[in-house]
C-alpha cells in the first residue's frame, strides 16, 4: 500500500499557493487527500461544495489526488483514511507557530500521524486566500493569485466596490 496524506484547508478561495503545494505533494506522495474543511472561526465567503469544485478545476487533472469535504478532528479523519501525515504549506515564519502547535495537537490524538511542512515557492510567499479576498473587494486585479478557470466566479463574488 502507497503513502497517503492529507492536505488540510479552509481554501476559501483557492490561490495559486495551494495548487503549488497540493501538486508538489502529489509528486511525493501516493495519495493526496486534499480535505476542504468548515474552520469554525471563519466564515466562508464559498460554500464547501463551491470551494471542492474550485479544486476540481484546478487540480482534478492529479490522477492521485482525491479532493473531499470533512468536519471534524483532522487527526480522527486522517486515521480513517489511513493517512500517515498531513502536508501544510508555510509561507513565512509566522505561519510556522500556528502550525507547529496543530501538529503537535494532532499527533498527540493520532501518534501515527506526522506532519510535513513545505516551505512556498517564492513567487508566492505572501499569497493567502485574505489577501485575494482583499484585492477583489475593491475590484482590483487578481489575475495573478487564482487561475483563470476559476477566476471570474471568485471575482464577481467578492468584488463588493462595484455593489454599493
Amino acid at each position: 500500500m502507497g503513502k497517503t496524506v492529507i492536505c488540510p484547508g479552509s481554501f476559501d478561495p483557492v490561490t495559486y499557493g495551494h495548487i503549488d503545494i497540493i501538486t508538489r505533494a502529489a509528486k511525493m506522495f501516493d495519495h493526496v487527500i486534499v480535505g476542504v474543511f468548515v474552520n469554525m472561526e471563519k466564515k466562508p465567503n464559498f460554500d464547501i461544495d463551491e470551494r471542492i469544485g474550485f479544486l476540481r478545476r484546478t487540480v482534478g487533472h492529479l490522477p492521485n489526488v482525491e479532493i473531499v469535504g470533512f468536519d471534524g478532528l483532522l487527526a480522527d479523519y486522517a486515521k480513517e483514511r489511513g493517512a500517515t501525515a498531513v502536508v501544510k504549506g508555510l509561507r513565512a515564519v509566522s505561519d510556522f507557530e500556528y502550525e507547529f502547535q496543530m501538529a503537535l495537537t494532532n499527533r498527540k490524538l493520532n501518534p501515527d500521524l506526522d506532519t510535513v511542512f513545505l516551505t512556498s515557492d517564492a513567487q508566492y510567499t505572501y499569497l493567502s486566500s485574505s489577501i485575494v479576498k482583499n484585492v477583489a473587494s475593491f475590484g482590483g486585479d487578481i489575475r495573478n493569485f487564482v487561475p483563470e478557470c476559476i477566476h471570474d466566479e471568485i471575482f464577481e463574488r467578492l468584488n463588493t466596490k462595484g455593489k454599493h
